[in-house]
């Protein structure tokens, strides 16, 4: 299944790549998508590069009823972001790769960070596959609506870090 997530953010795109390597900035996303326990770590590259490892435990509650035996009652998710180092406007790119432990559930592509003065937009966009004999397309689904939710709760955690840098 195809998803493509597009969040804005109200900051230029050196400022946004900023955001995206402060663990605080990553605790926080990672928080309000409804994580657990989580793992943070944010290694620092050559000419700007950074990669962002995160592992989080997720309630289950967002997953159909009838595919929560298959996976327990919480989902260890482990995400990995790997950005390019900064083109001369700020913009970059990057990999990004999403597995579910226990479950066979993974979404593999990339990420890019664009904009302009004062406002930037982040684009995650990837193919996710279950593999499930039987379920694999209601799993897809319902894997979908939870990294959309996770997603969409961090475009609302970059406004709050932005208006909070800008108030600093």
């Amino acid at each position: 299944m195809h998803l493509q997530v597009t969040l804005s953010v109200p900051t230029d795109p050196r400022t946004a790549g900023t955001m995206l390597a402060d663990p605080d900035y990553v605790r926080a996303k990672v928080r309000a998508g409804g994580a657990e326990d989580l793992h943070v770590d944010v290694t620092p590259g050559d000419a700007g590069a950074f990669t962002v490892t995160t592992r989080r435990a997720l309630p289950t509650d967002l997953i159909p009823p009838n595919i929560r035996a298959f996976v327990g009652s919480t989902l260890e998710v482990r995400q990995a972001e790997a950005w390019e180092g900064p083109q001369e406007d700020g913009s970059r790119r990057g990999t990004v790769a999403v597995e579910i432990a226990g479950a066979p559930v993974r979404l593999t592509g990339t990420v890019a960070l664009a904009g302009g003065p004062g406002a930037s937009t982040i684009t995650y966009e990837g193919e996710l596959k279950a593999h499930v004999p039987l379920f694999g397309a209601t799993v897809e689904q319902a894997a979908a609506g939870a990294v959309r939710g996770a997603l969409q709760a961090e475009e609302s955690v970059a406004r709050a870090w932005v208006e909070g840098t800008s108030q600093a």
